[in-house]
């Protein structure tokens, strides 16, 4: 078949005999065989449109509408050919600006809007503002009952050639000035064991001991309080006459001249957190069984460990030197020949842990202290020494009743 026979075919028409759209296709009026001749499946689309004799309309050219100067929008002057569309505010959705869907804190992402409200809000808590030491959180002082408190006279604490103790604690980093004043009015702050609420108490550093939310503030600056992670096959000592390693060996220069105590001792073939201090009242009242400080383990054994063995060191255990218990056992890790096993227990006896593992069948292949009261080891280097934060001083001394 040949071009114009395909052309002409029913199956390719619009309904209409080929002829019939050839001879409006070919008609004189190319724009009334557009409008009339042409339906097909739009229907009803083209039915507006006359036959193909009906002469073709033009469509009318489009007026621009007529915008009122009066009416434009504000800050618009002038007639329609001056007025433009007001331009989009500079300010962009929340949602749409750069960063926006970025997690906080990551590079790129929005900083958050600072808060707004009391003068000092942020930097309520005592030493909040401190850079280095952890933050332990508030203080649990032991349940004490007590009677009804009145109201301390001024006179009572107040030293006329003292410090102001808003000043004395802005000076030793709790706060600013300001935030001091307003935990003083709040009734936070205790001078000798009184609440003090009144902001013209002077107190003479040197001897008034004073506490914010249960924090003791040490106002001693020569007293030196640090941590050191004691690596395997040093000795606890400062000094060793067999030249072993000893904690001196790891002491910086500062610090060598002074004369250090460190708090209870490690064997040298166990490894962890040792306290040192030169505060001589610390150091005791850490070490006395009456304060039942808590010491915190990690003893690697062979396994399998069999269940019942850690009621059984939690309920004692009989020693050469009298009965010893754990106050908490708890399974840390297993893999095959050997289990983690975290232990916490207030004894200060020699070599308590080793020999109440080995009281029950299994010697301790490993054993690390990874915390004394509230002062841990996180992720600090083995050998290293560190100073304690005040916000650790001050819940390390009130863990002693300090």
């Amino acid at each position: 078949m040949t071009q114009a026979g395909r052309q002409g075919s029913p199956r390719n028409s619009s309904g209409r005999k080929g002829p019939e759209r050839n001879s409006s296709q070919g008609g004189a009026s190319r724009g009334g065989a557009q409008g009339g001749g042409f339906r097909g499946a739009a229907g009803k689309r083209n039915a507006g449109f006359g036959g193909g004799d009906r002469p073709h309309k033009a469509p009318k050219p489009r007026e621009e509408r007529f915008v009122d100067p009066d009416e434009a929008p504000a800050g618009q002057q002038g007639g329609a050919s001056d007025w433009k569309p007001a331009a989009p505010s500079a300010r962009k959705p929340a949602a749409r600006k750069p960063g926006a869907k970025k997690a906080p804190g990551t590079p790129g992402a929005l900083k958050p809007k600072a808060r707004t409200g009391k003068p000092g809000a942020a930097a309520s808590r005592a030493f909040g503002s401190e850079r280095f030491g952890q933050n332990l959180g508030p203080v649990r002082k032991p349940s004490r009952k007590r009677g009804p408190r009145g109201p301390v006279p001024q006179s009572e604490m107040h030293d006329a050639d003292g410090t102001r103790l808003q000043k004395v604690m802005a000076q030793a980093g709790v706060a600013s000035r300001r935030v001091c004043e307003e935990m003083i009015a709040e009734g936070r702050v205790e001078v000798d064991g009184q609440v003090v609420t009144e902001l013209g108490v002077r107190v003479d550093p040197k001897n008034a001991v004073i506490h914010v939310d249960g924090l003791r503030i040490q106002l001693d600056e020569n007293l030196v309080y640090m941590v050191f992670n004691k690596p395997k096959g040093v000795v606890s000592t400062m000094e060793d006459p067999d030249g072993r390693p000893c904690i001196s060996d790891f002491v910086r220069k500062t610090h060598q001249g002074e004369r250090l105590f460190h708090v209870g001792r490690l064997d040298v073939a166990t490894e962890g957190l040792l306290l040192l201090t030169n505060d001589g009242e610390l150091a005791n009242r850490l070490t006395h069984p009456s304060y039942e400080v808590p010491k915190t383990y990690l003893v690697q054994v062979r396994g399998p460990f069999p269940q019942g063995i850690g009621a059984q060191l939690r309920e004692g255990v009989e020693l050469e030197d009298g009965f010893a218990s754990v106050d908490s056992f708890k399974l840390v890790d297993s893999t095959p020949g050997h289990v983690l096993i975290e232990v916490v227990l207030h004894s200060g006896k020699n070599r308590i842990v080793r020999r109440l593992f080995d009281a029950v069948g299994f010697p301790v292949l490993r054993l690390v202290r990874v915390k004394v009261g509230p002062i841990g080891l996180g992720d600090q280097r083995q050998g290293s020494i560190r100073n304690l934060g005040k916000q650790e001083v001050g819940h390390l001394l009130a863990s002693v009743g300090l």
